[in-house]
């Protein structure tokens, strides 16, 4: 294991206290440990809140995306593991301006088990809870089993969505409304090309070869839909575009954002190669851009390997996808 590390066990809490340092405008502890952060002016009267959570492993996703236009704030577990539904309550109050809180994460076993407590115990102090599942990731589920899918880099969609939706004052019932209408319009599918190390672990998540990738395995390491000898770029990029146009399916004329996410160990070059084959396939069939994000957006450490993430735009979509919003990773308008 070759990192730029102190004590694996520290790992989290020093990254957390180095990120609390360099964006103090934008981000406050509210937690005695800093496993919980909020955006620096949250709570915000009358505003639905919007609590996220995860685990670390994975910046920007979760906690990169606390700030104006996005989510209030966020529950940090340990590196690929849950936060304490604790935590989660600590969050949960921490965003609620009075009108209501969204609960808004990745479908994964141990969040949904945490999420669900929190909101129990929130209910007990009269905050009313609503919870959005992202789900995004075509590979993890067969086609009629949406709900059991995995949350992958589209989360970063949603949190845009639901946060420029909250920011214009909207109803918890709206916010959460325009949450759903994005998961609903939204396909994402990656491939990994190598493992990643878990600091605490010492050792690779997963292995495969120099000579192999593995089209639609998850951001753990759960396993994906094909593992095969590593093809050209454009090869790639024709497999995974098949099973996102195909699943929901984008037809001629939509209008589409589109999300190129490096997962780690991926350079931006290589992604815009990407890019530019899934502009041919687009164009071909007569789908319109109207914004592309080239980027690390939600990574799994040092895995190589990327994602791909379309999501259907219609007028509403258009225009929070394109309100203003700041957090430390990522600034628009």
């Amino acid at each position: 294991m070759k990192k730029i590390i102190n004590n694996p066990d520290r790992f989290v809490d020093e990254m957390v206290e180095g990120l609390l340092l360099a964006h103090s405008d934008l981000l406050k502890s509210i937690s005695i440990d800093n496993r919980v952060l909020a955006r620096v002016d949250a709570p915000i009267k009358g505003k639905v809140g919007i609590v996220t959570g995860g685990g670390s492993g994975h910046l920007p996703v979760f906690l990169g995306y606390v700030g104006k236009g996005l989510a209030d704030s966020v529950a940090i577990g340990n590196v690929f593991s849950s936060p304490s539904s604790q935590h989660m309550l600590t969050a949960t109050r921490g965003a609620n301006g009075g009108v209501g809180v969204l609960h808004l994460f990745g479908n994964y076993t141990g969040d949904v088990m945490n999420f669900e407590i929190a909101a129990e115990l929130a209910a007990k102090e009269d905050i009313h809870i609503e919870r959005v599942l992202v789900t995004d990731d075509v590979a993890s589920a067969p086609k009629g089993q949406e709900s059991t899918r995995r949350g992958i880099a589209g989360l970063f969609f949603v949190y845009k969505v639901a946060g420029a939706c909250a920011e214009e004052m909207a109803t918890l019932k709206e916010v959460k409304a325009a949450a759903e209408l994005t998961i609903a319009n939204l396909r994402s599918m990656g491939v990994a090309l190598s493992p990643c190390t878990v600091p605490s672990a010492g050792k690779p998540t997963f292995t495969i070869s120099d000579t192999e990738m593995e089209i639609g395995m998850g951001i753990h390491g759960e396993p994906g839909i094909q593992r095969s000898s590593l093809k050209p770029a454009d090869e790639i990029v024709n497999i995974i575009m098949d099973q996102i146009l195909d699943d929901l399916p984008f037809q001629s004329s939509d209008e589409v954002a589109v999300l190129v996410n490096g997962l780690g160990a991926t350079p931006l070059e290589e992604l815009y190669i990407m890019y530019r084959a899934i502009n041919r396939i687009l164009t071909q069939r007569k789908i319109n851009v109207n914004r592309v994000f080239v980027g690390e957006y939600a990574t799994s450490l040092e895995m190589a390997g990327a994602s791909i993430s379309l999501l259907r735009l219609n007028k509403d979509l258009k225009r929070w996808l394109n309100s203003p919003a700041v957090s430390p990773f990522y600034q628009h308008g």
